[in-house]
């Protein structure tokens, strides 16, 4: 085998990975392993990340009086309901979630929940 088809077969390889890799992550940023809502009160919201920059935020759930609160991490990537949830900041609010499992990097978010909703519950 030559410099040139050797060449030639290793850009080939490279860029049928780096194709794998991007349907690999196609995939799994559209299919959900789970969807559900989780209550509680929203606590924190920030953007975050020096090269992908993210929503994170945290809620907590509503405990059991006695035991201790649970947070529930979250990733909001839509700037329209991330702006919902700022005005919602210290609220008991609802949010609807999918999760999706196996994100191949943090530049989509650091939690594999992603929220696509939010309602404030009135008390």
């Amino acid at each position: 085998m030559n410099a040139h088809k050797l060449l030639r077969y290793l850009v080939g390889l490279l860029v049928g990975l780096i194709v794998l890799a991007a349907l690999y992550t196609l995939l799994v940023l559209n299919w959900s392993y789970s969807s559900g809502e989780r209550a509680g009160f929203l606590q924190k919201l920030s953007r975050k990340g020096f090269v992908c920059k993210t929503w994170e935020g945290e809620l907590q759930l509503v405990a059991i009086p006695g035991s201790l609160p649970e947070k529930f991490f979250f990733t909001v990537r839509d700037d329209a309901v991330a702006q919902r949830l700022n005005d919602a900041m210290g609220k008991r609010v609802a949010l609807t979630y999918t999760q999706h499992m196996g994100v191949p990097s943090s530049c989509f978010g650091e939690s594999s929940y992603f929220v696509s909703d939010v309602k404030v519950i009135d008390n």
